[in-house]
């Protein structure tokens, strides 16, 4: 691997900006939606389109408590996610654009972090939009509801059919044109428009560096440096070197 390379060109930047996918999670628990392990093999995605949810609440939520409440709550911060906390604490990377929703890198301690995809860890009224902790809420009777109004809760995340959210999208957009360096850990380019960010950080001269255990749409078309390996592998290497 290229890790003396990588390391060398994370510390000559001037603005570094790291951008996750589901891979970064994977070792916390939290498997991938598409692929051989994704959960869209055994779970019918339309429970999470927004009209769905709406049209059906009660049936949507069953699954969304399962999933990301019961489940993935439980997750923890792994080591690629603290030295991405460490890195921005040395200096060495100035922000995070993650598509993942699970909090992994606020709990890890990272400070700057764009969701591009929202948090599952809050919770938004459909009708008045008061935002609530999940973990504050009362799930015992589904579909939880707003204490202010009694509309029904959603998670704070996107849905199939919703716009990404602002600030994080624009911010995320942003940082494609400021950033020298982008790396990529645990994404593999599939998910729109998300995956645009890269392309347009590369297009804007940025150096990619791409830490993944396969090959991905970004390898042969915009990558500078493949990292070959698990994330926290990978990532503990990487900051040794920094």
């Amino acid at each position: 691997m290229r890790l003396a390379e990588a390391a060398e060109l994370i510390k000559t930047a001037e603005h570094v900006t790291a951008f996750t996918g589901a891979g970064i999670s994977v070792e916390s628990g939290i498997p991938p939606f598409r692929g051989e392990n994704g959960l869209w093999n055994k779970f019918d995605p339309a429970f999470l389109d927004i009209s769905y949810f709406t049209d059906n609440p009660l049936l949507s939520w069953k699954l969304i408590k399962e999933i990301f409440y019961d489940f993935f709550g439980k997750a923890q911060p792994n080591a690629a996610h603290t030295a991405l906390t460490e890195m921005e604490s040395r200096g060495l990377l100035n922000s995070v654009i993650t598509q993942n929703i699970d909090n992994l890198h606020q709990m890890a301690g990272s400070r700057v972090v764009y969701e591009f995809h929202g948090n599952s860890r809050k919770l938004v009224c459909i009708r008045c939009g008061q935002i609530q902790n999940a973990d504050q809420t009362d799930m015992s009777h589904l579909p939880p509801k707003c204490p202010a109004c009694g509309g029904v809760l959603k998670p704070d995340f996107v849905f199939f059919g919703e716009p990404i959210p602002d600030p994080a999208g624009s911010s995320s957009f942003r940082e494609s044109g400021i950033a020298d360096v982008f790396i990529l850990i645990g994404t593999t380019g599939e998910i729109m428009p998300a995956s645009i960010i890269p392309i347009q950080a590369k297009r804007n001269g940025a150096r990619i560096i791409e830490v993944n255990t396969e090959t991905t749409n970004y390898t042969s078309s915009i990558v500078d440096i493949v990292l070959r390996g698990r994330a926290t592998e990978v990532m503990k290497e990487l900051y040794s070197l920094l």
